[in-house]
């Protein structure tokens, strides 16, 4: 539970200090760049070398792997038909398509299905969720962004995003059966632990929502499809067409419902496409998913 609070107190808390002279008008671009440099690396450092590769892994997995690239073909095809900017659909593309599967998800799972459903949740999260953000979220961004230098500078950005190189080193060591000694991992702990914090401070600096914006329309395509349709699609797939049971299955499709990612719109918003739809994506969709979230709980409860 105060992980839950701790969520709304930074976003409010990156909200008033809009509001402070003394508070430099670009401070969400320090915070975000320490997310992605600092924080964001330290936890695959911990966290990857230590997952078990099993079959096991490919419902939790699916859940970023197709997610993302369901998200792309839902908003290139919304774009193709109504003519959207290109940036437009790069924003809704990455925002919707990357669940909050750790910063929220994990203290939701946990609250909700103990530390089993946590170990599900992490899987999803880190060669799911982590992983896809780190390479295709990259691609898709520099793609849509404007002067993205080709396909030798997309390349080049991807290969030097601080977050791809943590993973290439983590998984490198897992495949080996390596770990880092106890106090570089406490020290990784720490560090990664200044995520939520920093990042949804930063949100919250870059959140402006106003009653007359142009996005209103858009955010709410892109919340219907991250809140509702996503989890939905993994639903019918997971649940019905595939007749999967059982936890994991239900803790999976959790983690498909919750809000749009938080790295995601720190990437969009980095990439120059639509901060500020962007900020509203995780403004709007944190306090918004709580309710859907209880929604769908229901539903794989007495389903």
């Amino acid at each position: 539970m105060d992980s839950i609070i701790l969520i709304f107190i930074c976003l409010l808390a990156g909200w008033g200090l809009q509001r402070v002279k003394t508070v430099p008008a670009n401070a969400h671009t320090a915070l975000n760049q320490f997310v992605i440099y600092i924080s964001l690396p330290a936890l695959s450092l911990y966290y990857i070398p230590k997952i078990q590769i099993n079959a096991g892994l490919l419902y939790p997995i699916g859940i970023a792997w197709i997610g993302f690239l369901l998200s792309w073909l839902f908003f290139a095809g919304l774009g193709k038909a109504f003519n959207w900017p290109k940036k437009l659909v790069g924003c809704l593309a990455i925002t919707a398509g990357f669940a909050n599967t750790s910063f929220i998800g994990f203290p939701v799972i946990e609250a909700l299905y103990g530390k089993g459903g946590l170990k599900t949740a992490i899987i999803v999260d880190q060669p799911g969720t982590f992983v896809v953000v780190s390479t295709f979220g990259i691609l898709l961004a520099a793609a849509y962004s404007k002067g993205s230098g080709g396909g030798s500078g997309i390349a080049r950005k991807i290969l030097l995003f601080p977050p791809f190189i943590a993973f290439v080193v983590a998984a490198g060591m897992n495949v080996f059966g390596y770990d880092f000694i106890s106090t570089l991992q406490n020290m990784f702990t720490k560090l990664g632990s200044t995520v939520t914090p920093v990042a949804l401070v930063a949100v919250g600096l870059q959140l402006k929502i106003e009653r007359k914006s142009q996005y209103w329309g858009f955010l709410g395509i892109g919340l219907l499809f991250k809140l509702l349709l996503m989890p939905l699609f993994f639903f019918i797939l997971y649940k019905i067409l595939l007749g999967a049971e059982g936890q994991v299955i239900d803790v999976s499709i959790m983690e498909a419902a919750m809000a749009p990612m938080i790295t995601a719109a720190i990437l969009a918003s980095a990439h120059g496409l639509k901060p500020r739809l962007a900020g509203m994506m995780i403004g709007v969709g944190i306090p918004l998913s709580f309710i859907t979230l209880a929604m769908w709980y229901f539903i794989l409860k007495f389903w």
